[in-house]
């Protein structure tokens, strides 16, 4: 199987500019990049399908260019954003992409040429406005970029004319980085294909080269939200934003439709390990979340930590919780010990809530469905003193 085969039968190609890139890739001939603007000051599990991919690519003999946006990230992706980004300082950026630079070295073998570690701030930083225009502007059309999938949403509330630009600026590094560096080949999200057209129509129309692009399927749950790198619940890379146990967790508990896809995408076990694992069912799917989570915390925290996030989830698992509850009636308090698992605690919602609510009220002499009238004489809770340490 070639490596580009793999990527297919993985689930990881959504668009190609050209068959070109087949032979590229597969006989080691592609030297490509990969952007990451600099956010935050931590990569997030959002960010494994560009790792995990520069990571399969540089294996088959290809030469990755991991570009930190230093100067990008001045300006501000609108890609599938509904309102502005965060508008940084130079000091913050320039922290985020040292963090970058540490974690990206965990996935890409940087020693002896076989990478680039490159920041477009210093390029992009030190242009003369006028200048560019002069230079690139002619070769942007107004037209195709108002219909770019990457200013959509953006259009429905205001695109600002900072944002606007953004697409020639990364239009601009790839540019760039193919006349200073060899770089023949751009990788990224579907969502940003626009803006990598834009990269390979500067270079024709500029230098009357060939220039390529592929983007890579999103990495979305089953209900199509993306995984590990939302605004406000991102999980980060970074052990002391996300903590090795709760990055094992979160693969640990991720949907049963949404497992396999997960397996097949991010890790690098076997096709023919996986699509055994693909007819598992039922209890068999936790074995696999189990797996996933080991080979994903392994990959980013090391197999130690990976080691004790899988003995402390299971510990915490299998514990049993002595939980005494309150109901209360019409005749004052009541008082009544359960004994739950933990998963049961942490679940405690819907058929089991009102399990457990009918439990108390039959244990209080009281009917076990409660009538409407009695919706304000009667409460329950789980008195949080008596709770251990860890579920309070």
């Amino acid at each position: 199987m070639t490596l580009y085969e793999e990527l297919k039968a993985r689930g990881l190609v959504a668009q190609i500019t050209d068959e070109e890139i087949i032979d590229l890739i597969n006989n080691g001939k592609a030297t490509f990049y990969i952007g990451f603007d600099c956010t935050a000051d931590s990569l997030t599990a959002g960010h494994f399908m560009a790792l995990t991919l520069m990571k399969r690519l540089q294996m088959a003999g290809n030469k990755p260019i991991a570009l930190i946006g230093g100067g990008t990230t001045m300006i501000g992706d609108p890609s599938g954003r509904t309102d502005m980004r965060k508008m940084l300082t130079k000091e913050d950026i320039a922290h985020n992409a040292a963090c970058f630079k540490k974690q990206m070295e965990k996935f890409i073998d940087f020693s002896e040429g076989k990478a680039l570690m490159l920041n477009n701030a210093d390029w992009l930083l030190n242009l003369n406005y006028v200048e560019l225009l002069r230079d690139v502007g002619a070769c942007f059309s107004v037209n195709n970029m108002l219909r770019a999938k990457c200013y959509e949403q953006r259009m429905e509330k205001g695109l600002s004319f900072l944002e606007f630009n953004y697409m020639i600026m990364q239009s601009y590094d790839f540019y760039y980085m193919f006349q200073h560096y060899g770089c023949n080949m751009q990788f990224g999200g579907d969502d940003q294909w626009s803006n990598m057209l834009g990269g390979t129509e500067l270079i024709r129309r500029k230098l009357g080269k060939d220039a390529y692009a592929m983007t890579i399927t999103l990495l979305t749950d089953s209900q199509g939200k993306k995984m590990g790198k939302t605004a406000g619940n991102a999980v980060w890379l970074d052990p002391n934003k996300t903590s090795p146990f709760e990055f094992y967790q979160y693969w640990r508990n991720v949907g049963d439709a949404d497992v396999m896809k997960c397996i097949r995408m991010l890790t690098f076990l076997p096709l023919e390990q996986i699509d055994e694992m693909s007819t598992w069912k039922d209890q068999r799917l936790n074995e696999a979340k189990e797996i996933l989570a080991y080979e994903l915390t392994s990959m980013v925290h090391g197999k130690e930590e990976a080691e004790k996030a899988k003995k402390e989830l299971s510990s915490a698992l299998s514990a049993q919780l002595n939980l005494p509850f309150i109901a209360v009636g019409k005749d004052g308090p009541h008082h009544l010990d359960l004994t739950i698992s933990r998963p049961q605690f942490e679940m405690m919602t819907g058929d089991l809530l009102a399990r457990t609510v009918a439990r108390c009220r039959t244990h209080c002499g009281m009917p076990a469905s409660r009538p409407r009238s009695w919706a304000k004489s009667f409460s329950w809770a789980a008195a949080p003193g008596c709770l251990p340490s860890s579920v309070r």
